[in-house]
């Protein structure tokens, strides 16, 4: 029986926190940044964790 392989995509966009949660960065930064506000791409630059719902299912993505 192989060993389950962790899905690599995921290994590099998310982390792990030091209390185990997992953090992610935000979408909707990479293009088409003059129709957005300063204050939007501001708060867009900071990370964010990932929900509660989706948790399971990145922890098994990024497990080793």
């Amino acid at each position: 029986m192989p060993k389950i392989r962790s899905n690599r995509g995921a290994m590099k966009r998310f982390k792990l926190t030091g209390n185990k949660k997992i953090k992610r960065n935000k979408a909707y930064t990479s293009h088409i940044l003059t129709s957005k506000t300063p204050k939007r791409k501001r708060h867009l630059r900071k990370s964010g964790l990932v929900s509660a719902s989706n948790e399971r299912r990145v922890r098994r993505m990024i497990s080793t």
